[in-house]
């Protein structure tokens, strides 16, 4: 599909610089623009390739004063970094806008299936399932009995949702996703194998949440494991059975987070964190990157680091005395010397 410069302008609350009549059908770099691309400048550093850049139509700032002559049709707009935010989603919408259900896909007589949904091929919803309007199942994607999927909401290729669970409105869950599968509970039995304790509760995944690819929230024992609204979770992430994250938190690539921890409002988690079970973590707690909490966070807006984390101000105190380690093991030495020779 094509769009003309004047089309954009009209979309972008802009005004046309060149010819409004050009018209382009995809996006691109800068520097990597063709006749048939549309770009933008929003970073100085940028600002040479304007002038070389083979795009056809780009989004600048109204304040934008060329020092040569630019040959690509100029949009200009109040941000142009934000106007190219908005083609971006624009045009992700439109890509990936589809719809009708495959007859290659198995749905259940018993399912409530909403209006205009996708439904790809080998994709399976079960029996009391429903399916709420525009939402999305791809290919290869899997709906167990009586689960609930919310309006908008976006389950690409291979995602499971496992029976009960619920999943809110324009949610988008990334291949692979797990939703609901057994908490990891046993019990040691005195022969000392482990005796599977059943899971019988379920996942509630709120509205507005993001889930990356690959990871697994665990279905609770009793109750439910809760992502709350607005939860943004990267890709290859454990979340445990029971465990509750607080609305608006993030948490980054391969955390695992143990059984019934409870994580507040809009905590920030980073890659590779570990938290262990049954402690609760408060609101707008930041942890860095390949951390361990092992205790419960009681301190809003907590900033931690370390293995096991700790306050980062004395994590940082911490890690210079660290570094200087092999200095300070120097002069104990020599003054162990010393010591020995003053005694002689």
């Amino acid at each position: 599909m094509k769009f003309t410069a004047q089309q954009l302008a009209e979309v972008l609350n802009g005004t046309v610089e060149g010819k409004p009549e050009t018209a382009v059908s995809k996006l691109a770099k800068i520097e990597e623009g063709d006749e048939d691309s549309l770009t933008f400048l929003a970073n100085p550093a940028y600002t040479h390739f304007i002038y070389t850049t083979r795009a056809a139509i780009v989004i600048v700032n109204r304040d934008f004063v060329p020092e040569h002559p630019v040959e690509a049709t100029l949009v200009r707009v109040d941000n142009a970094y934000a106007a190219f935010a908005t083609l971006l989603e624009l045009y992700n919408q439109m890509k990936l806008n589809k719809t009708g259900i495959s007859d290659k896909a198995y749905i259940s007589p018993s399912a409530k299936i909403g209006s205009n949904v996708y439904i790809g091929a080998q994709a399976f919803v079960g029996e009391n399932a429903v399916i709420g309007n525009n939402a999305k199942l791809y290919p290869l994607s899997y709906v167990g009995d009586n689960v609930s999927i919310g309006d908008n909401t976006t389950l690409y290729a291979q995602v499971s949702v496992y029976s009960d669970s619920v999943v809110g409105r324009n949610c988008i869950l990334h291949s692979g996703v797990v939703i609901g599968a057994d908490g990891f509970g046993f019990t040691q039995q005195a022969d000392l194998t482990h005796k599977k304790v059943a899971q019988i509760g379920n996942v509630i995944i709120e509205d507005d949440v993001e889930i990356g690819a690959n990871t697994c929230i665990d279905r609770a024992t009793l109750g439910s494991t809760i992502i709350h609204k607005g939860c943004k979770l990267d890709n290859l992430i454990q979340i445990a059975h029971n465990v509750e994250v607080g609305e608006n938190s993030i948490i980054v690539a391969q955390v695992g987070v143990a059984g019934s921890v409870k994580i507040g409002k809009n905590c920030m988690i980073g890659g590779q964190v570990g938290i262990v079970g049954h402690i609760s973590i408060a609101d707008n707690v930041k942890v860095q990157a390949r951390s361990g909490v092992a205790k419960t966070v009681t301190e809003e807006g907590a900033l931690l680091q370390g293995y096991i984390a700790f306050d980062i101000k004395d994590f940082l105190r911490s890690y210079v005395l660290f570094r200087k380690l092999p200095n300070l093991a120097d002069r104990i030495l020599s003054l162990e010397k010393e010591l020995e020779e003053l005694k002689k």
